[in-house]
């Protein structure tokens, strides 16, 4: 394994990961939540899985990361509905982390389950394909009926802005690992830890309460299927145009093709509901 690509992947990840708290927190939930959840630690995670374990490791783990991603968007939920459920419970902040924490890890291992089940009777591409499917339901769902997203009043401190730095280039590097290890499937689900959104959430809520980050849920889960969309295209463009140049075609077709696509409808929509 080139354990280089490893940590280029990570270290990338780490110093990209960064950018989508200070998007929330400068520009609201709207804005920051859509726009910072474009593909970003997909990337150095994609080019290192494709560097390490070749084409074949690379489809497998990226027609994963759909399914990754919507895991991701159930996670989000959860930061608004456990709130929702126990308004006045005591440490609250600790109890909606350890909540989300613990429903993306048992929908993970379901997930794994049934990934296994599934290539029996669908490709790869399929598989991706109706994963990003389910993920676009669901954000669409979620977003009926949308949060306030103010912008946020307080910086986020730097130490936390570095915490999340480390927490997403960990994720990262562990997932191009796993992939170059031999474990597609884990690496693939390893690259979409909510390592981005669990530290946003955390470093938002310290700094601004609990309102900035609810309110930025709907916009990232319906941002974050940009990378699943970056998935499904990376699986054909970057063995098809090599890495650099795969991975820019990807880029530029989730971005226009739905980041800022996705960003016009609900600008739309909440200033509909709003007005």
């Amino acid at each position: 394994m080139d354990w280089t690509s490893v940590l280029l992947s990570a270290v990338f990840a780490g110093v990209v990961a960064t950018a989508v708290t200070v998007a929330i927190e400068k520009w609201g939930g709207l804005i920051g939540g859509l726009l910072g959840t474009v593909p970003s630690t997909i990337v150095p995670a994609g080019i290192g899985m494709y560097v390490a374990g070749g084409e074949d490791v690379l489809v497998m783990s990226m027609s994963v990361v759909p399914l990754g991603m919507l895991l991701n968007a159930l996670f989000l939920g959860a930061w608004v509905v456990i709130p929702r459920w126990f308004p006045d419970a005591p440490y609250l902040l600790v109890l909606t982390t350890v909540g989300a924490l613990a429903f993306w890890s048992l929908l993970g291992m379901v997930f794994l389950v049934a990934v296994d089940q599934a290539t029996s009777y669908l490709s790869l591409q399929q598989l991706a394909l109706g994963g990003l499917a389910l993920l676009v339901a669901t954000a669409v769902v979620f977003n009926r009926r949308p949060q306030p997203t103010p912008k946020g009043t307080n910086r986020v401190s730097t130490l936390v802005l570095v915490a999340r730095g480390v927490m997403a280039a960990t994720a990262i590097g562990i997932a191009v690992g796993l992939s170059g290890l031999g474990f597609p499937t884990l690496a693939g689900l390893a690259s979409v830890f909510p390592a981005i959104f669990l530290t946003s959430m955390v470093a938002l809520w310290l700094a601004q309460g609990p309102t900035v980050p609810q309110g930025a849920a709907g916009p990232m889960m319906l941002g974050g299927a940009s990378v699943a969309v970056y998935a499904n295209v990376a699986m054909w463009s970057l063995p098809a145009y090599g890495a650099v140049v795969g991975s820019a075609m990807a880029w530029v077709a989730s971005v226009v093709g739905w980041s800022l696509p996705a960003f016009i409808v609900l600008r739309k929509h909440h200033a509909n509901v709003n007005g």
